[in-house]
């Protein structure tokens, strides 16, 4: 891999790079201080020594923080090399985590605070989308 060709080209990349920035960010935080992720996402916090057994609470938020460290780094990596391709794969999906994230907060599921998080995926695959559009416009305007 050629480092000096890594770089930000377009729009849609810069949405691709601020959104696996924060998932990356937010994994590290989340590895290193499960119980932060959780209140930030609205769930009650209950102190380490008071969990019950079997309660696996911070080792699914752990595991959830992970899979956020590594998809961040994805979605970072894609944009630095303009991996259009993947750009668009994630805009369906990352609606249909929208829709998941909404309905666990409908269905009482998830706190209300969740909502927040399924907001942040429509936001992002909103943003992708549009850059995209117009991104496929433009070039066809160039032709």
């Amino acid at each position: 891999m050629n480092w000096s060709q890594l770089r930000l080209r377009n729009a849609s990349s810069w949405t691709m790079f601020i959104f696996g920035l924060l998932a990356a960010v937010l994994g590290i935080i989340g590895i290193i201080r499960p119980e932060f992720i959780l209140s930030v996402l609205g769930f009650q916090v209950i102190d380490r020594t008071a969990r019950a057994a079997g309660d696996y609470t911070l080792v699914f938020a752990t595991a959830s923080s992970m899979a956020s460290l590594n998809m961040g780094i994805y979605y970072v990596l894609a944009s630095l090399t303009n991996w259009k391709p993947f750009y668009r794969w994630t805009v369906p999906f990352r609606i249909v985590t929208f829709t998941v994230f909404t309905l666990a907060v409908v269905n009482g599921i998830a706190p209300t605070a969740f909502i927040g998080v399924g907001l942040w995926e429509l936001i992002g695959a909103l943003a992708t989308g549009a850059a995209l559009f117009y991104e496929r416009g433009r070039d066809q305007n160039r032709t």
